[in-house]
């Protein structure tokens, strides 16, 4: 049997989506298959979030950024959307069978100096963290019953 698929759409993949996709993947492991998405893909992760993971033993550095249409033709089973944007133009995926919506701040942005930057995406990482882990937490008491 194939391992669910969870994709988390953003508008830009280059954030948000790939902290959501990390952290979610480390929280419920090989259990699931998780990736990311955009509705308009920026076309790298940005350098911050492959920083602020590694900050808490994630590496994201091997992610890139990916249109959400790549994932029309495959079975998507649950879908995340982590910003306004990516809910408004997202496709119902074949055989989908959940959908939610949690919206973060986009830590790209952030202004001024590195340092002041680094504070916005480590608060973003550790918002996306608590929604994520608790919603993995549940998906993993769930699929024990």
């Amino acid at each position: 049997m194939t391992a669910p698929t969870i994709l988390v759409l953003c508008t830009g993949n280059s954030c948000r989506s790939h902290l959501a996709e990390g952290i979610l993947r480390a929280a419920l492991g090989s259990s699931y298959r998780v990736a990311s998405a955009g509705s308009n893909p920026a076309g790298y992760v940005h350098p911050l979030a492959i920083k602020v993971m590694a900050e808490i033993g994630l590496d994201i550095s091997d992610h890139h950024s990916k249109h959400l249409d790549e994932f029309l033709a495959g079975d998507v089973e649950t879908v995340i959307t982590v910003c306004g944007n990516a809910g408004q133009v997202c496709p119902v995926f074949p055989g989908q069978m959940n959908r939610h919506h949690w919206g973060f701040d986009d830590p790209a942005h952030a202004t001024g100096s590195e340092d002041e930057q680094l504070l916005v995406f480590r608060r973003v990482r550790d918002e996306i963290r608590r929604v994520f882990e608790a919603y993995a937490a549940g998906r993993l008491d769930q699929s024990k019953v």
